[in-house]
């Protein structure tokens, strides 16, 4: 898959993984793992991306005397997860021409 296609596939699975719920790190990489494998250093570095669009929060919290970083969708990011939701059927599209299925 294209870097910038994959790229922009996984910054929209992580908004998708914290959409209803506050996350960390950890359960985010449990919480896609049906759908995705991904490294911690992906995924940290997507947290960074997105946080740097505005498109996430970060709140430190203690958890076993340890700061554990959680993550909140902002509305930025759900406008994100519904541009891309947009633009996906435009591929559905692309894809059925594609494979000759729009004939």
């Amino acid at each position: 898959m294209e870097t910038q296609l994959r790229r922009g596939m996984l910054e929209i699975c992580v908004l998708a993984a914290i959409k209803n719920k506050d996350s960390y790190g950890y359960k985010i990489i449990k919480d896609l793992k049906p759908v995705l494998e991904l490294s911690e250093s992906t995924l940290y570095s997507i947290l960074k991306r997105l946080e740097e669009s505005k498109m996430l929060i970060v709140k430190s919290v203690e958890h076993n005397g340890r700061l554990r970083k959680y993550y909140r969708i902002t509305d930025l990011g759900i406008e994100r997860i519904e541009e891309f939701k947009e633009e996906w059927e435009e591929m559905v599209k692309i894809y059925s021409f594609i494979v000759g299925e729009d004939k």
